[in-house]
């Protein structure tokens, strides 16, 4: 592995840390302005970032490789309402999708077959992160961030209905 790719799996770690952390403040608040099923999802998100990171420790122990974890500051703990919180959400993902393009690149520049394969992972991923991201934000905008419509929009998250993600038409019934 060259070393401007692992430095640059290293500083990735970051983005992937602090998402989490924030995504965990976010699902405080949401919960302390009675929105659960927004808080559920925020915290499932603070554990997928968590598994991400991860993910890359794993791909860097497997190939002996130093892992340096980061340092992380403390989130922000307030938003103005659940349309600004949403944003930074996209706002996040959208970070993360363009580090995630880099190191693509810088793999396969370096021909590095084992990163790319990890990282192309990612890439899905991060079309799935933003695709939920921009559709929750859309659905609070459409409803006003107000009221019944933001109500709703909790209630089908708190059920795991995500908004904005593809319906898996693999799964058949065994009728």
């Amino acid at each position: 592995m060259t070393a401007d790719l692992l430095k640059g799996l290293n500083e990735h770690l970051t983005l992937e840390f602090r998402a989490s952390h924030e995504y965990l403040a976010m699902a405080i608040w949401l919960a302390e302005h009675d929105l659960p099923g927004f808080s559920r999802w925020m915290r499932q998100q603070s554990t997928d970032e968590l598994m991400h990171a991860q993910r890359i420790i794993d791909h860097l122990v497997e190939r002996d490789q130093k892992v340096k974890l980061p340092s992380v500051s403390a989130p922000p703990m307030e938003w103005k309402n659940a349309e600004a919180l949403c944003a930074h959400v996209l706002q996040n993902e959208q970070e993360v999708t363009a580090s995630i393009n880099e190191l693509y690149a810088m793999a396969e520049k370096a021909k590095d077959r084992p990163a790319v394969v990890m990282l192309q992972w990612f890439v899905t991923e991060q079309m799935e992160e933003e695709a939920a991201a921009r559709a929750v934000l859309g659905r609070i905008r459409l409803a006003g961030n107000t009221g019944v419509g933001l109500l709703m929009i909790d209630q089908e998250l708190a059920a795991g209905n995500m908004p904005g993600m593809p319906v898996d038409t693999t799964k058949q019934d065994a009728d």
